[in-house]
């Protein structure tokens, strides 16, 4: 049902109750902050996601709802990063933009699962917003989960991967409500970015997760788990600093202030490139029981898998690691070897490729390999039930020594570049054509599972977008003959 609220005010009801958005640019519409489970405080901290309170009456839908606990960037990152902290309990909220709120649109849907390492992000992040899909006839849903210890320590009286189960009910509230807004339950997609792509391989593994979506986009993240033990050692960290035992019940009767500045003090050690501890999704048997990467391999959907040229450079640069590591120059190209798994005839390659690049270059590449692009080359090489397409983002940022780092594509895919906050990570005139072509490659695939250029057959470049214009940016690019076309 959708009806008419007042000036620039739809209304819609959901199975819990009417909620009122507003009326954004072109006519489309947002409903933003609407709860899909109840707040996770008190017993339900570490519980499994419950379902919301239905409520009386018009809930206001205006304004980004409550963002989910979270220590912030360290002050490099937060220059480059925006991460919005909103406060309140009701944390496990969305927001939806949409074309047409009213049944009967039967519209593509694409959910959107924020990165950061799952432990920072949320969906009010202003890069994430979707009128630009909207406006291009796909209802866009976009989530906050639990985030941290909260969504991801592992403990012995509380279930595993609760931040998974998050995203599930999100999916679950969008199969049963989504129609109401003008979508297609039957034709969803879920996409994320870093931790977000790493969340949507396991959604593909989670048999929770069955027939909530039709296809799916992972962006700078493949699916992994990881060792139980290593994330059950962040939680005992954390309770050694707090002086209580490390079970989920100690952790609960602990203040929320207290429990994120021990989380924050133990992520001080923990980095994607290098390992160490960390939070993250492990294997389980009631929440995700088989491998996420093989589960990818065999799901039966459409899959869009990409990259960044430089991914590293976001991890690297902002703290000056890149002239220490040339300068540390053999031993660098050894530590990354060890950590990649590559041989020496990998990094002789390399250099051929890259002449002219130092060690930290040809460390980042290295490990770039090992964490993104092989996984992600091997499981669209090993599909044989559904298509896979590959990209790679190779624009770099105007932002001296970004190059074309981690996260950069968002405010292309988003088509955001005029969002403030765009700049931060792209820097100033960043090429709205190479926007306008990468948004409508996403709203393609999440109309007719095809981007727009060939499925990959195991062989050849992936589809390229943008290039190196400077010489710190010395990746070489291919530029395919085919390019995705721009959608009217």
């Amino acid at each position: 049902m959708s009806t008419a609220g007042g000036s620039g005010r739809p209304r819609v009801r959901t199975g819990y109750g009417v909620v009122e958005g507003r009326t954004g640019p072109g006519g489309t519409a947002s409903f933003r902050g609407i709860p899909y489970a109840a707040p996770p405080v008190g017993a339900l901290r570490f519980a499994a996601p419950a379902p919301p309170a239905a409520w009386d009456g018009v809930r206001d839908a205006g304004a980004f709802g409550p963002t989910a606990p979270k220590v912030p960037y360290p002050p490099k990152f937060a220059a480059l990063l925006p991460d919005p902290e909103v406060p309140g309990d009701d944390c496990l909220n969305l927001n939806v933009w949409t074309p047409e709120p009213a049944p009967g649109a039967r519209l593509p849907v694409m959910v959107w699962l924020h990165g950061g390492a799952l432990t920072r992000g949320s969906s009010a992040v202003p890069v994430y917003d979707g009128s630009a899909f909207a406006r291009d006839g796909v209802v866009l849903v976009s989530v906050n989960y639990r985030l941290g210890v909260l969504g991801y320590g592992l403990f012995p009286d509380a279930p595993a991967n609760r931040g998974l189960l998050d995203q599930i009910a999100a999916l679950t509230w969008v199969r049963e409500n989504i129609e109401a807004f003008g979508g297609d339950p039957d034709r969803v997609t879920v996409f994320g970015e870093s931790a977000g792509a790493i969340s949507v391989g396991a959604l593909l593994g989670a048999p929770r997760a069955a027939g909530l979506f039709a296809q799916a986009a992972l962006q700078s993240g493949a699916p992994e788990v990881l060792p139980r033990e290593k994330v059950r050692a962040m939680v005992r960290r954390m309770a050694s600093l707090l002086k209580v035992p490390a079970t989920a019940g100690a952790f609960a009767a602990t203040a929320l202030p207290d429990l994120l500045a021990a989380q924050g003090a133990v992520l001080r050690r923990s980095s994607p490139l290098t390992g160490g501890p960390a939070f993250g999704l492990v294997a389980d048997p009631d929440t995700l029981p088989v491998d996420p990467l093989e589960a990818a391999t065999a799901a039966d959907v459409p899959l869009l898998l990409g990259w960044t040229t430089e991914e590293y450079r976001l991890w690297l640069a902002p703290t000056g690691a890149l002239p220490l590591m040339d300068r540390l120059g053999p031993l660098t190209l050894a530590l990354a070897r060890a950590r990649s798994g590559k041989d020496r005839a990998a990094v002789r390659a390399l250099r051929a490729a890259l002449p002219g690049a130092g060690p930290a270059e040809l460390a980042g590449q290295l490990l770039t390999d090992r964490l993104l692009r092989d996984p992600l080359r091997r499981l669209a090489g090993a599909r044989r039930s559904a298509s896979s397409f590959l990209y790679e983002f190779g624009w770099p940022s105007g932002v001296p020594g970004l190059g074309a780092c981690h996260a950069l594509e968002l405010g292309f895919v988003f088509d955001t570049l005029d969002v403030p906050e765009a700049s931060w990570l792209a820097g100033r005139d960043a090429p709205q054509e190479l926007a306008d072509r990468m948004h409508a490659a996403w709203v393609r695939f999440a109309v007719t599972g095809d981007p727009g250029w060939a499925a990959w057959d195991g062989d050849g470049p992936p589809m390229v977008f943008g290039g190196p214009r400077r010489e710190e940016s010395s990746v070489p690019v291919v530029t395919p003959a085919v390019t995705p076309p721009v959608l009217p």
